[in-house]
């Protein structure tokens, strides 16, 4: 052992050491994977009625150990072993699975640990409630054939057939393949991520593939008793809790493999666990829905998503689709980096037509007697009737009373589609990290031409390599014909990280020639370059730093982008935290650290802190220098920083009133230099100006739009939409009904502010037509 791990297991085991200097406060990235288990199996020994330094070194190397991988020695493992037999008999309970990763990881030829093992067993099936039923089974493997049975005997009791199913395959498979299995499977979801490396082995293992099938479609088959009343229905009563284990792990197996029948089967299962066969708000079984989605998150598909999507508009529990509004946007963040599937659509019998003397779509059309339906896509999916050629303005009563099921058959496939689309976007968008790249005969086949996706993709644009390392941009909604290509040329999503200034310009000015709408921010995206401030930091960014928030507003930013962050507020440990998001398909991790600061009135807030990285090596996460960070993952990562700040930041706030640090910190960021979302929002208006009414009133200087009223000129701030009035720079607070130049001004894309700042200079245009006396009295108080 090095000095300091030699002192720090000194501390651990000797109650009359203490630490000083530096070693008070360890630094463990110095310790070796290999001294950081034999550390962690001596910190395991460490009691909460131990001295001060002993539980302080026990914390730092527990926390070491979430953060890396340890590895273990043979006498490691073994003492881990008699370790977790010593916690058994003091305390009722020791964590199994710390016995399993530890043989796992060791670096040496496994100990024989069948001793131990066995007490371990035999301690557990003694009790009335068998906890970490997988982790058990994995340690009865190691203590012989006779506890393995007992252990098996014990598990299939009272669970059910679904269980005692799972418990026979395990148990029939070799004991190498036992161990391997059960080393990946059995851990608590809510908790621990699964990467798909980590789930790979089980799902090449043939016999417990089998079983997961036959697992899921005996709990449709449950379902559909329920629906059907043959089985009694009883609230959340559909699974037990063991059977929820099971089929989750099924589940996550058949997701990573992408089974080919899974899509069917959601489309029986997910109604069967969220709506009742009776009118009833409660579910058949909450759980397992929480569980299936719980799943998505960590092996999604676009069907299981949508489908998530499908069931959440019909669920009756009003809590329900509140919850998986919050997992959901996980799960499409999940999907985005998951490029092999990400981009899949069903056809569903669409067509492609021309619509409207537009461009080609995706058009469906059903006849209910002497009407037709018309079901056509667009941006989104509408439903119309048509009779002889013509438009209605709404569903017919004679299809209403007629053909009621077709009616309900086709606003569903309207919300289905709806879905789909939006995880398409959600997808396209998040592969941007991914740096995904598609053949080009399945990308023109399966999303340029496919009846329900083109119109979507047709507005992005597009990198064809046409030759090694050369790339041809290209836009289809503006071409006539698709440029010709192998079909094995590869194609990826266009970036203007990856373009220079002249052509990044050039497709601006075409979005706004042509009135093209994208899907998301692409040729207006910010990009985020490394500073010198951040070489000179090295390891952390500060860009985003020291700005204060509204944290609620923030909160659920952090949710709808797909990052994980802790609640903060004024209580233990809700002080300070950080909000994670993992990137290019689980490689690398961000990390934007911001604590709670204080209330405003009823309101709470929050200061930023650093921004950081890490890179996935050896199973654990490893914190990586910001010049070592892939620029696009370097870039898409501050842009959601940014975002975040941007948005909740006090200074955006025109109703701000509150004195103090936070009103110093108001005026100073309320009218600051312009972040990268704003110069993005300023070139936007450069194109956006000159076509509109009031454009001989407007003008842009610096971090302003200029607008010439009657009354006054106004300075509107293209970061805050904050407004200062000339002469004197006094400040004008106009509180918005709504932030939206009410359909009047093309924007290439969505952007709330960009709308209000245009909203404020139509008003401020026509200042003399202003009713509002609010607004008036400020205007001419200084006038």
């Amino acid at each position: 052992m090095n000095r300091l791990a030699a002192r720090l297991m000194r501390a651990l085991t000797d109650p009359d050491f203490t630490l000083e200097g530096d070693d008070g406060h360890p630094d463990l990235s110095q310790v070796s994977d290999e001294e950081l288990g034999s550390l962690l199996v001596a910190a395991l020994r460490v009691g909460a009625s131990a001295p001060h330094t002993m539980r302080t070194v026990r914390f730092a190397v527990e926390d070491a150990a979430r953060e890396r991988q340890p590895r273990y020695t043979p006498d490691a493992c073994r003492r881990m072993f008699e370790t977790l037999v010593e916690k058994c008999q003091e305390r009722g309970w020791a964590d199994l699975d710390l016995g399993m990763r530890a043989l796992e990881h060791c670096t040496g030829p496994l100990p024989d640990v069948s001793e131990p093992a066995r007490t371990l067993v035999e301690f557990r099936l003694e009790q009335d409630t068998v906890r970490q039923p997988y982790a058990l089974l994995a340690v009865a493997g190691l203590a012989g054939e006779e506890t393995l049975c007992a252990a098996v005997q014990r598990l299939s009791r009272d669970v059910g057939p679904i269980v005692a199913d799972e418990m026979a395959a395990i148990a029939g498979l070799a004991p190498a393949e036992q161990e391997t299995l059960l080393s990946e499977i059995g851990q608590d979801h809510r908790f621990l991520p699964s990467l798909p490396h980590t789930w790979r082995r089980s799902a090449d293992n043939p016999a417990y593939v089998a079983f997961a099938r036959r697992a899921l479609e005996a709990a449709a088959d449950r379902t559909d008793a329920i629906r059907a009343g043959e089985i009694p229905y009883r609230a959340d009563k559909a699974f037990t809790d063991r059977e929820i284990i099971s089929l989750g792990q099924a589940l996550r197996v058949a997701l990573l493999r992408d089974e080919p029948w899974l899509p069917e089967l959601f489309d029986r299962l997910l109604p069967g666990v969220a709506l009742a066969p009776t009118t009833a708000k409660t579910l058949p079984s909450q759980a397992l829905l929480y569980e299936v989605v719980r799943a998505a998150q960590d092996f999604p598909t676009p069907e299981l998503v949508s489908a998530i999507r499908t069931v959440r508009r019909t669920v009756r529990h009003a809590g329900v689709p509140k919850q998986l509004d919050k997992m959901l946007k996980k799960a499409d963040a999940a999907l985005a980096e998951r490029a092999d599937v990400a981009l899949r659509l069903p056809r569903l019998e669409f067509e492609t037509e021309s619509i409207s003397g537009s461009a080609a779509g995706g058009v469906l059309r059903r006849t209910a007697g002497d009407y037709q339906a018309v079901v056509t896509v667009t941006e989104t999916a509408t439903l119309t009737w048509e009779k002889d050629g013509r438009p209605l303005r709404s569903v017919p009563a004679p299809v209403r009373r007629d053909h009621p099921a077709l009616v309900k058959e086709l606003r569903d496939l309207v919300k289905r589609v709806n879905a789909h689309l939006a995880t398409l976007v959600r997808a396209l968008e998040g592969g941007f990290t991914v740096d995904a790249v598609h053949p080009y005969g399945w990308w023109r086949t399966e999303l340029a031409e496919h009846p329900l996706a083109r119109t979507l993709v047709r507005r992005l644009i597009w990198e064809i390599e046409i030759a090694p390392g050369e790339w041809r941009a290209v836009l289809p909604e503006t071409d006539e014909h698709l440029p010709a290509a192998p079909d094995d040329a590869p194609v990826r999503l266009w970036h203007p990280l990856r373009s220079d200034r002249g052509a990044v310009r050039a497709w601006r000015d075409l979005l706004i020639e042509r009135h093209i709408r994208q899907p998301f921010k692409q040729a207006f995206r910010e990009i985020y370059l490394l500073t010198p401030a951040e070489e000179e930091t090295r390891t952390y960014s500060n860009r985003f730093a020291a700005h204060l928030v509204h944290y609620r507003r923030m909160f659920a930013l952090f949710r709808a982008r797909g990052w994980k962050s802790g609640l903060l507020g004024p209580w233990d440990d809700g002080e300070a935290g950080e909000a994670e998001r993992t990137l290019a398909a689980g490689k690398w991790r961000v990390r934007f650290f911001h604590s709670w600061a204080d209330w405003a009135g009823n309101d709470e807030l929050a200061s930023t802190d650093q921004v950081r990285f890490d890179r996935r090596a050896g199973g654990a996460w490893r914190e990586a220098p910001l010049a070592e960070v892939p620029p696009l993952v370097f870039s898409e990562a501050m842009r959601d920083v940014d975002l975040f700040v941007g948005v909740t930041s006090i200074a955006a706030d025109p109703d701000w009133t509150d004195a103090g640090p936070g009103r110093t910190y108001w005026e100073r960021s309320g009218f600051a230099e312009l972040t990268a979302s704003a110069e993005a929002r300023r070139e936007a208006l450069e194109r956006i100006l000159p076509r509109l009414k009031i454009a001989e009133r407007c003008s842009l200087d610096g971090r302003f739009l200029v607008v010439a009223g009657d009354l006054r000129t106004y300075r509107i701030h293209l970061g805050s939409a904050n407004i200062l009035m000339e002469p004197d720079g006094s400040y004008l607070c106009i509180v918005p009904a709504r932030a939206s130049s009410n359909g009047k001004v093309f924007l290439p894309f969505e952007d709330d502010r960009l709308s209000l700042i245009l909203s404020k200079a139509f008003l401020l245009a026509a200042d003399t037509k202003i009713t509002d006396e609010s607004i008036l009295m400020q205007i001419k108080r200084g006038a």
